[in-house]
């Protein structure tokens, strides 16, 4: 009895005498590990990643700069003096939304405004929405350039928000196939021979969540923004408008004016 104590004392001295070794394979172990197919899905997915957060990146910058300039613009066209002067000051705004509002509307109508050379002003005056049609049609055209220029790419962040969790998804059945596969050749299923196979195939699923959950935070962000810069696009081109039409009312009263006091000056020579 003594005898068999010492010799299980024996044998399990080493096993107590041995230090835990912590198993040293990490994330980028298990990447590198993977077979050709994960590899494959995995480069995918960091492209979309890193094309994702350009977008975001140029996307943040853009719409910070367009509400600044539009500020600045806001201002200007508060304190304007005529039109023309507004115009060479909004040309500095590049990226501002409103700015490129006023200058497409300025623009038709100094096209329109010829007309002003062959029809009768008071015409004009009574009916103004003859006059700016055009510049209406302009305006809703240049507002949906700058909507378009705004959403320029988001279809990228909506595409890889939907597409990559998928796509992840498909590396990792296929990984797990694999794996299946080298377990039916080796004629073993332990838990030791499954288990890197599945670790390294849920790296494909991490990854497509990693760009998927940016992707769609950013193209909600975006989409919300732009809608926003929508509706304040149109707020101005109905003020504008209706500035347009108020000055072309006040220019046909003083045409009158100056018809009548010129018809009772002939009067009275007369």
């Amino acid at each position: 009895m003594v005898t068999h104590f010492l010799t299980v004392s024996a044998n399990a001295a080493p096993a107590f005498q041995t230090p835990f070794v912590q198993p040293s394979d990490g994330v980028m172990d298990m990447v590198m590990n993977a077979g050709p197919m994960v590899k494959l899905i995995l480069l995918i997915l960091i492209g979309l990643s890193v094309a994702c957060w350009s977008v975001i990146v140029l996307k943040f910058r853009l719409i910070r700069r367009a509400n600044r300039e539009s500020a600045e613009f806001i201002s200007l066209f508060r304190q304007r003096k005529n039109y023309s002067a507004l115009y060479r000051d909004s040309e500095k705004l590049a990226d501002s939304h409103l700015a490129e509002i006023f200058r497409v509307g300025y623009a038709e109508l100094s096209r329109v405004g010829k007309s002003l050379e062959t029809r009768n002003l008071l015409e004009l005056s009574a009916n103004p929405e003859v006059l700016l049609e055009n510049v209406e049609r302009a305006i809703q055209g240049g507002m949906t350039a700058e909507r378009q220029r705004l959403e320029r790419f988001l279809p990228l962040l909506a595409t890889t928000g939907s597409t990559a969790p998928f796509i992840g998804l498909f590396g990792t059945v296929w990984g797990i196939m694999t794996s299946f596969h080298e377990i039916g050749l080796r004629g073993a299923a332990n838990l030791a021979v499954v288990a890197p196979g599945i670790s390294e195939a849920l790296i494909a699923t991490a990854i497509g969540l990693v760009a998927a959950i940016p992707a769609v935070v950013g193209y909600n962000h975006f989409a919300t923004k732009v809608r926003g810069i929508e509706n304040e696009m149109s707020h101005f081109a109905a003020d504008y408008l209706n500035m347009l039409k108020r000055d072309l009312m006040r220019k046909g009263r003083q045409e009158e004016a100056l018809q009548s006091q010129a018809s009772e000056h002939r009067v009275m020579v007369d």
